[in-house]
């Protein structure tokens, strides 16, 4: 088997902190959403041209920025969404990006993790982000509802409030399905039903949830995976659950450092790629079982969990990579940023071959 090779195309230093970096879709561009050294917050676009990344335009914030969604927009808007440190949710129109065309504060403290559905023709159904906070809570929006979320999912009283750290949209195939994943300080990952506003699953992985993210947002809910503080990912096949049993999964201990991300290859979601905290990218590839599905003793059905391959990995910094994003048109093609200050375009080979 050839295996791909991970090849750095282009890569900018800049000079400032870095949380985020997206690419803008239908496009050579991408952004950069973070903070100055002056503790404001930064939104930078950058375009590759002929191999070398350019600086387009910089706009300062009054807060730094912690992360951001397209997945809310339409392909001809392409209006990104922030969440930012003081709580505030923002959309943003690029080409007039001094004001927000739609801003909410969101919630009490930092706005962790925020998705996006509905939009870039991706997904049934309105559209709409949601955001987690260290406040505890995760609220989902519809942009053209002002002020008030469209659902609150906050621990109920005498539960004590976690830090969220991660949220992700999934099984949102029809108008009514739609899922909500969070994942949590303390290691819960849960599964909130938008339908029945009701927690469907919850479980633990011990450690920190720094990421959690499905296969497909836009499928019959197939494969979750969640990565943690301690250098494991949980992989999660979302097909089958069992009454007491949950979700079959299969762990895996990639290294010895914080895994930061998990992004699924839009072409093959098979095929996924994990960042570390120790300055390096896993690439990584699930295999399904025979069968996906088995009777326990009471005939009850159970999911069965299928296996990873470690494809490729490769060590680009001395510090945390902490964002990667691949190109929705590109296959293959990715941008990442790490706490070196310096945003790095890759092209992984050899994909259609795996």
């Amino acid at each position: 088997l050839e295996r791909p090779q991970v090849v750095s195309v282009a890569q900018q230093a800049l000079n400032n902190t870095v949380f985020e970096c997206r690419w803008v879709p239908r496009s050579a561009r991408l952004l950069c959403l973070g903070s100055a050294a002056r503790g404001t917050g930064l939104l930078q676009l950058l375009e590759l041209r002929g191999g070398k990344l350019e600086l387009l335009r910089e706009i300062e914030k009054p807060k730094p920025l912690k992360c951001g969604t397209f997945g809310a927009t339409s392909v001809q808007q392409r209006y990104l969404a922030t969440g930012d440190f003081g709580g505030n949710l923002s959309i943003w129109n690029l080409e007039a990006p001094e004001t927000p065309v739609y801003s909410v504060k969101g919630h009490k403290e930092i706005i962790n993790s925020i998705d996006g559905v509905g939009g870039l023709g991706i997904g049934e159904g309105a559209p709409e982000i949601v955001t987690g906070s260290r406040d505890g809570t995760v609220k989902v929006w519809d942009p053209r509802q002002k002020d008030t979320p469209v659902a609150n999912m906050e621990p109920v009283q005498g539960e004590s409030k976690r830090d969220c750290w991660t949220v992700a949209f999934g099984n949102a195939y029809n108008q009514e399905e739609r899922v909500v994943c969070a994942g949590y300080d303390n290691g819960d990952v849960k599964l909130f039903d938008l339908k029945t506003m009701s927690v469907r699953w919850e479980t633990s992985i011990k450690n920190g949830v720094c990421c959690v993210e499905f296969d497909r947002k836009d499928v019959n809910m197939n494969k979750l995976v969640a990565t943690s503080l301690e250098g494991k990912f949980h992989v999660f096949d979302m097909r089958t659950q069992h009454p007491t049993k949950g979700f079959a999964s299969i762990s895996e201990k990639a290294q010895k450092s914080t895994i930061w991300q998990v992004r699924h290859l839009p072409q093959n979601r098979d095929v996924f790629m994990t960042s570390g905290g120790a300055g390096s990218l896993h690439l990584w590839k699930y295999e399904y079982p025979a069968q996906r599905s088995k009777k326990d003793s009471e005939g009850v059905e159970m999911g069965v969990a299928g296996s990873v391959s470690l494809l490729q990995n490769v060590t680009l910094s001395t510090q945390p990579i902490s964002s990667l994003d691949w190109s929705p048109d590109k296959k293959g093609l990715c941008v990442c940023s790490a706490f070196d200050q310096t945003v790095r375009v890759l092209i992984v080979t050899k994909l259609n071959k795996v």
